[in-house]
């Protein structure tokens, strides 16, 4: 199946500039461009329906021009570029993204800023600058993702190459979190068991030492009764002899009238 780039042949686009209605002595531009085919090994990515003429992206304004300080502009900076995608080439790539944003308010200039300041050509040099900005993330985006559909055979097995290697990198990090996981569950049931061991070995020991401090009260518990029941027996025999006694020398009925 033939490429579908190469159906795309090389088309025109144009933009217009309007003159500034203060400056009758402006010229008006007209801008026509062509753009290149889009060759099969895609060595230029561009929409074919809003090209980028590779001459005009490096004629961007300059935040040094004297545009910027409010003098008048020349022809230069009434040039439209076309609004565009950008090549994949470096070459064709402006250079006005390189540098920072310009303030239109404040634009970077010596001269003193007075009521008659313009500010086309900042805000031109801005919206040319987004513009770019766009259009290489646009080629960056887009050169992604044609290697492995329109590249050549050696950039589609690279890039299966390349698949099958993150697949087998992603396999061997889940089965490396995988035995991670599994260790660390090891560890929790080592150190749970460990902690049930000694748990246990604790109240093994707490056991033994109730059971030894129970027979020591039960063996001093012996030893009051028994002391207890001798001393109450040794008492008792005590009192029989004495009541004994007393009856031998008093007894109740000595003078034989009781019967």
């Amino acid at each position: 199946k033939q490429d579908k780039r190469d159906q795309v042949g090389s088309r025109l686009a144009f933009s217009v500039c309007l003159p500034d209605t203060n400056k009758p002595d402006a010229r008006c531009l007209f801008v026509l461009t062509v753009t290149d085919k889009i060759h099969a090994d895609g060595s230029c990515l561009c929409d074919p329906l809003l090209p980028l003429s590779p001459s005009l992206c490096s004629r961007g304004v300059p935040p040094q021009h004297p545009d910027f300080a409010g003098g008048a502009p020349s022809s230069e900076s009434l040039h439209c570029h076309p609004v565009g995608l950008a090549s994949c080439v470096s070459g064709c790539r402006p250079s006005v993204c390189q540098s920072a944003r310009v303030n239109p308010l404040h634009p970077p200039a010596e001269r003193r800023r007075t009521v008659s300041l313009e500010t086309l050509a900042a805000h031109h040099y801005n919206q040319q600058r987004v513009q770019v900005m766009q259009q290489k993330e646009y080629c960056r985006y887009h050169q992604g993702w044609q290697r492995p559909f329109y590249g050549s055979c050696a950039d589609k097995e690279e890039y299966r190459q390349e698949v099958r290697a993150l697949l087998k990198r992603q396999i061997r990090e889940k089965w490396e979190g995988q035995r991670q996981a599994l260790a660390s569950r090891m560890r929790e049931v080592e150190a749970a068991r460990e902690a049930d061991r000694l748990v246990l070995n604790q109240d093994l020991e707490q056991n033994r030492t109730r059971a030894r401090a129970l027979t020591v009260f039960r063996d001093e518990n012996k030893r009051l009764m028994e002391q207890s029941w001798k001393e109450r027996s040794v008492s008792r025999s005590l009192e029989v002899l004495r009541e004994r006694e007393l009856l031998q020398y008093n007894p109740i009925n000595w003078s034989g009238t009781l019967k």
